[in-house]
């Protein structure tokens, strides 16, 4: 409850400075956002569902994959010094490339598709997992492992009941930023090879100058992203309240 405050006092703040920019600037580019308001009703009256489903399954499924793919190897990488050494040069290089000029190779790859979104998606988070996963376990202090051992747990054991809760935190917190890194990313590719998703209405709704619509889908993006990360939150409040 305390963060849902937290979040109706930033959207309070937000919409102030906007309308005060909006009134300052004096033009048609930036509406004030009583106009825009006024016009959301409007915008599923357009099978505006439609965007909004489509931009949540590349995103959902992207952020999916990126889990299913970066928490194994950033195990891997953590528990197994050979295989750090092997896969630790890669992860190095690739990290800091930016993926999103990777976008026409995909496309040519895939195709234009919702394969080629998803994939540009994952190829931008599982590398923050990887690495957000590698460095938390190696924080873990080694004397918790000995007790732990000498008592007969197995592996398996102490992954499941002492490495992966103590690394939920911070997989949260990378999760929390991973969902405006996709949505980001989700924008700039659905503007091609698409007629579905928020990116594609937006940029649509500024092509045809329509400002108050291209507004009115930035707001309903960004309030996804921020619905997106208060779940997160609320999930980690529940499941690491011994944190």
């Amino acid at each position: 409850m305390n963060k849902l405050i937290t979040f109706i006092k930033g959207f309070i703040m937000f919409n102030i400075l906007w309308y005060v920019m909006a009134l300052i600037i004096n033009m048609q580019v930036l509406p004030n956002p009583l106009e825009v308001y006024k016009n959301i009703g409007n915008l599923f009256d357009q099978d505006f569902f439609k965007h909004i489903l489509m931009s949540m399954y590349r995103v959902l499924l992207g952020l999916g994959v990126s889990l299913l793919i970066g928490i194994p190897i950033g195990i891997l990488m953590s528990y197994s010094e050979k295989w750090n050494k092997i896969l630790n040069p890669f992860v190095y290089f690739s990290y800091p490339i930016p993926k999103t000029a990777l976008l026409p190779v995909v496309m040519l790859l895939l195709g234009l598709g919702d394969s080629s979104k998803i994939v540009l998606i994952v190829l931008i988070v599982v590398f923050q997992v990887i690495v957000t996963v590698r460095d938390s376990i190696t924080k873990i202090s080694q004397e918790i492992y000995v007790p732990l051992r000498s008592l007969g747990a197995s592996k398996s054991q102490i992954l499941m009941h002492v490495t992966l809760p103590a690394i939920l935190p911070d997989l949260f917190t990378n999760l929390r930023l991973s969902v405006g890194t996709a949505l980001s990313v989700l924008f700039f590719s659905e503007a091609y090879g698409t007629h579905y998703g928020i990116g594609y209405y937006i940029l649509d709704a500024w092509t045809r100058i329509d400002y108050i619509s291209m507004y009115a889908g930035i707001m309903i993006i960004s309030l996804i992203g921020c619905l997106l990360f208060i779940l997160i939150d609320a999930l980690q409040t529940k499941l690491c309240r011994w944190n």
